[in-house]
């Protein structure tokens, strides 16, 4: 095991918590083989993968050689897939429904004035799904009324028919193409934005049953983890899976699976957006998490985002802004990757307006790496609390109380 003196590391776990993403976990294995490998050479280390033995979850083995000190990693992705798959699986009529309903949860709630306050490019980021929806929606009403109109231009010659085909023929046209530009959404995600936000409003924060037993799961795998013979265990949780990391956390120290002689434990969190949910009003099962994960010794928990990135709630602490910050809080210790400082400016020309794959920067190769280095974190010879142990958090930190839903229980 390591020590708290020296926090080396020579044997670790990582639990890796996707966000709302319904693609295959291997994405995540070749785009750490490819980034890993474009990292390794710039910083000089060396990163080699080879496939994990066989288990329940899946995952790849990292061999990382740091200024001649050899590491074995193993990497597990604690997959919910298959739920994100699930919620995303209705057709277009279902998904102007739940745009509605997402936007009356927000709105009715009031949640969503009080993240506009907090940081923009979030609030931004949700209602593009909603006016790229509306704007398709106009489009094919525009298809149905030209219909319409040619349907009565023929009129002389047909009759009542006419109307009748040049309606029919509108619709027919209105309604390819919302079929070709939900074909689309691959490129666009708006679709996707739409569900993962509705997914969050569906019951006002509320944790989803089938979330509920996912978490268990992924508790359960990790608390296995705490009995092997590794110096860390590392919980990875990005966008979404963040929160997700929070309540997995939560449970995992309640259970008494966190021994004092055992493997160190730290979270890292990345680009999250957990004021989305903690600003709902039945958010009660997340805001508990958090307020309890702040205070405990048992880890140590860094949180990371980027104010070039537009998706997430950048330098803002999500315990303090979603009210919940008591006197004992320790965590989590929030600085930013900064990416106009670690790009290179030709790697942020071409990666700036780029929202999704900035999103996704933190899982990448840095050109100047700074204090966050995702390789070094995740394969390196060093404790998350041994490589921050000294860093404070960055003075532009929001800390702000904005959310007005602070209980924890119904």
């Amino acid at each position: 095991m390591s020590s708290p003196e020296t926090g080396r590391v020579r044997r670790r776990r990582v639990f890796y918590i996707p966000g709302y993403d319904p693609i295959h976990p291997r994405r995540y294995r070749e785009l750490y083989r490819r980034e890993g490998a474009d990292q390794a050479a710039i910083s000089g280390y060396d990163i080699a993968l080879r496939p994990r033995a066989k288990a329940e979850n899946y995952g790849w083995h990292v061999t990382g050689t740091f200024d001649g000190t050899p590491v074995e990693t193993e990497v597990e992705v604690l997959v919910w897939s298959d739920i994100v798959k699930q919620s995303m699986g209705h057709g277009i009529f279902v998904s102007y429904l739940r745009m509605l309903y997402t936007a009356m949860a927000y709105i009715g709630s009031g949640a969503f004035w009080r993240l506009a306050k907090l940081q923009k490019g979030p609030v931004i980021a949700a209602l593009y799904p909603v006016f790229m929806l509306l704007g398709q929606a106009v489009l094919a009403a525009l298809a149905v009324w030209g219909g319409v109109k040619l349907g009565l231009s023929l009129r002389p010659w047909l009759g009542f028919a006419g109307p009748v085909l040049g309606g029919t023929a509108g619709l027919g046209l209105a309604w390819a193409m919302l079929e070709q530009f939900r074909r689309w959404d691959s490129k666009l995600f708006v679709y996707y934005l739409m569900h993962d936000y509705s997914y969050n409003a569906r019951d006002l924060g509320r944790m989803p049953q089938e979330l509920e037993q996912r978490i268990a799961s992924f508790t359960r795998s990790i608390a296995a983890a705490c009995d092997d013979d590794v110096d860390e265990i590392l919980v990875v949780g990005h966008s979404s899976g963040a929160h997700l990391g929070v309540s997995v956390l939560a449970d995992l120290i309640r259970g008494g699976h966190v021994r004092p002689d055992g493997p160190a434990l730290g979270f890292l969190s990345l680009g999250q957006v957990v004021p989305m949910v903690t600003f709902l009003p039945r958010a009660w099962r997340l805001r508990a998490d958090l307020a309890y994960l702040s205070e405990r010794d048992e880890l140590f928990w860094v949180d990371v985002t980027a104010p070039g990135d537009g998706c997430a709630f950048a330098l803002c602490d999500p315990v303090a802004v979603s009210g919940l910050a008591g006197p004992g809080q320790k965590w989590p210790l929030v600085f930013s990757a900064a990416f106009t400082q670690t790009l290179s400016p030709e790697s942020w020309k071409a990666l700036r307006w780029r929202f999704f794959r900035l999103h996704f920067q933190y899982l990448c190769a840095f050109d100047r790496p700074g204090d966050y280095d995702y390789f070094r974190i995740t394969a390196g010879p060093l404790t998350l609390a041994d490589r921050y142990r000294s860093r404070g958090s960055s003075k532009s930190v929001i800390t702000r109380p904005v959310n007005s839903f602070t209980s924890t229980a119904p």
